[in-house]
């Protein structure tokens, strides 16, 4: 219903005017003067003011510049009984809708303010389209520049229309380097099996699908590139040019050749009976879409066993996305796992895909999987069971071919005793189960460790390490190895940065290291590899926690271990920072 107020001074004609309206099916407020039409303004909006320029006080014109100056979206009706040029023109300039000399018939009153109405109903429909079209443009220009491929669109010569912000990181241009450029006039004779595609859509205006490139960039060097391209059809299919879109394949190109210039897989490391079996299992595994847990302590490799077990399968081609389950909160990790729909909570501004729909075709690891809450755990239950499932705030089902497999350092069979893990989403879980060996039952695998990461090392920092000394190999032959592999590289990079010799020597190494020399010169396992003496472990958490003032996190990174890890080994050990540290 439409707002209309009434300013008159006048008490029979404000009441008459206001019947007149009222009449109409308009709702009506009245006011006497300016203040009292101020008093009316500060409360609501209205669609029209009729207002008489003659008023107590200050005049209608004064309440129309007010109007005006506050941005109100009315329109104003100016009435007076004196017209004349000047108040008619400031009425005019200041944006008076329409202007009626008194006497004012109700024929005349209506009419105007039907105009009036009718106008604003057709500019608030005009303003309400831009800012839909505005937000909706806004909308794809995010869309545009947050997918993780490159996009550029040419027109039917050539011409660059629009880039996005991933092209420009792909390509290493600026949008200067871009921005109404023709395409040919870009990195000359660099892209040009690109540029090859692009021709070849807008002659034949039929897409070209993945074809793979390689290139050398001024900036970036060597590169390798997958790129498709698709006709841009206008409205009515009318062809208008062509869309280019490219993936960097480069840093997966790598990984490729590292897992095909070794024996094992990607860097998996090892000769040892132990690790022979994980491999033969990975092998057999290859072939299959199996479900796979991995168990293994903090630092064995979960990570690079779960990519080899993609990279060698038939889903090679798809994604392979991780999540780590420990990392993030409930509620976080249930939008991360399964997408959110715009509304679904606070925050959520748009639709979001989650990274089961985002891995469909290929694998996802489900990282730290004991970490996983009980609700969340039936909706990976619903996921592995019937390969479908909901965005977060939504009831369609969604459904995804992808392989899962999952990791874990922590122990299932205990967790489902104490009522923490669901059972029947472990047996899913655990259709093939593969255990990675500590460090320390495979100790034999520690001379091709270390000579492998003095390798790493040497091409990173630019050194000439021949590798550790007779001395410092024996500390790493004694050492436990809380933290295992990545224990390991961790304490040789750091060897490497304190190290201006060509050997690695045991001043070289951690504090905690150096306390291992002399000490103990063997550590006793039980038959699961876990170490008999808790003091041991105790002491070397301590030394490192007191070397960062008891800084988790970076104890953390230098122990090799989860920060989450940490501190329930903290919690296990009962490490607690001294009062007077």
């Amino acid at each position: 219903m439409a707002r209309i107020l009434v300013v008159e001074d006048e008490a029979v004609l404000r009441l008459t005017f206001g019947h007149f309206l009222e009449d109409e099916g308009y709702e009506v407020e009245v006011a006497e003067d300016y203040n009292e039409a101020l008093h009316h303004l500060d409360r609501s909006a209205f669609d029209v003011i009729v207002t008489d320029i003659i008023l107590a006080g200050k005049t209608g014109v004064d309440l129309l510049r007010t109007i005006r100056q506050r941005g109100l979206d009315s329109r104003v009706i100016m009435i007076t009984g004196e017209p004349n040029v000047e108040t008619a023109a400031e009425a005019v300039r200041l944006g008076a809708f329409d202007y009626l000399p008194k006497p004012v018939t109700r024929d005349s009153l209506i009419r105007v303010t039907h105009v009036a109405l009718e106008h604003k109903r057709i500019a608030d429909e005009r303003d309400h389209y831009a800012q839909q079209m505005d937000m909706y443009r806004r909308e794809l220009e995010a869309i545009f520049n947050s997918v993780n491929e490159g996009i550029i669109t040419v027109d039917a010569d050539m011409r660059i229309r629009q880039v996005n912000s991933t092209a420009e990181t792909i390509l290493g241009l600026s949008p200067q380097d871009l921005n109404d450029k023709a395409f040919a006039d870009i990195l000359p004779g660099k892209i040009e099996p690109a540029r090859q595609a692009v021709r070849e859509t807008l002659k034949t205006h039929k897409a070209v699908v993945d074809r793979r490139i390689e290139l050398s960039l001024p900036v970036l060097g060597e590169r390798v590139l997958s790129v498709s391209t698709a006709p841009l059809l206008a409205e009515g299919g009318v062809f208008t040019g062509a869309v280019l879109t490219m993936r960097d394949l480069t840093r997966l190109t790598r990984l490729e050749k590292q897992i095909e210039a070794s024996q094992q897989y990607r860097d998996i490391i090892g000769k040892s009976a132990r690790m022979q079996q994980v491999f033969s299992l990975i092998k057999d595994l290859s072939e299959t879409d199996s479900t796979v847990l991995i168990m293994g302590e903090s630092g064995t490799g979960k990570e690079l066993v779960a990519a080899a077990l993609h990279h060698t399968s038939g889903r090679a081609n798809g994604p392979f996305l991780k999540v780590n389950c420990a990392a993030l909160s409930e509620n976080i990790l249930e939008s991360e796992l399964f997408g959110h729909v715009k509304g679904a909570f606070t925050g959520a501004v748009k639709d979001r895909m989650g990274r089961f729909e985002a891995a469909n075709g290929g694998t996802i690891l489900l990282d730290e999987i004991g970490d996983v809450s009980p609700r969340l755990q039936l909706r990976l239950l619903r996921v592995l069971q019937e390969r479908e499932f909901e965005r977060v705030g939504d009831t369609h089902p969604i459904r995804t071919d992808v392989r899962v497999i999952a990791s874990t350092n922590q122990d299932l069979d205990r967790k489902i005793q104490l009522g923490e893990f669901r059972q029947d989403l472990y047996y899913r879980l655990n259709v093939v189960r593969l255990e990675l060996p500590s460090l320390r039952e495979r100790r034999e695998d520690l001379p091709l460790l270390v000579d492998h990461f003095v390798r790493q090392f040497n091409r990173q920092f630019k050194k000439e390490v021949t590798g550790p000394s007779p001395e410092t190999m024996q500390i790493f032959m004694q050492y436990p190895w809380p933290g295992n592999v990545r224990e390991l590289e961790n304490c040789i990079e750091r060897a490497f940065i304190v190290c201006h010799d060509t050997v690695l020597l045991p001043e070289h190494l951690p504090p905690e290291f150096k306390s291992q020399n002399g000490n103990r010169t063997s550590v006793a396992l039980t038959p699961s590899g876990a170490l008999v003496e808790e003091g041991m472990e105790r002491d070397r958490l301590f030394s490192v926690l007191q070397q960062t003032d008891w800084n988790v996190a970076k104890s953390a990174r230098l122990l090799g271990m989860a920060r989450n890890t940490l501190y329930q080994k903290m919690k296990t050990l009962h490490l607690e920072r001294p009062e007077d540290v």
